[in-house]
């Protein structure tokens, strides 16, 4: 199975969500997306909440979140 191109749906401009990921053409961020889901929601769920995303939207949105991760330097966090 090929991994979803996150590029052809979702966008970063400054004047949208004050430059977060969102949806492209909606006010939908990543971060809300990805907060549904480690809450347990489902992508049924979440597109319940938001009908005008699809299940690629949020196959897009865990694209992009493993692509910022392997960017990043993860520091452990201690609890």
């Amino acid at each position: 199975m090929n991994r979803i191109n996150w590029k052809d749906r979702i966008v970063i401009e400054p004047d949208i969500h004050h430059g977060s990921p969102c949806i492209k053409n909606t006010r939908i961020s990543v971060s809300i997306i990805i907060g549904s889901l480690a809450d347990g929601m489902s992508p049924d769920e979440i597109i319940e909440e938001y009908p005008q995303l699809t299940k690629q939207d949020i196959y897009a949105v865990l694209s992009y979140a493993a692509e910022v991760l392997d960017q990043e330097n993860l520091i452990p966090i201690h609890s």
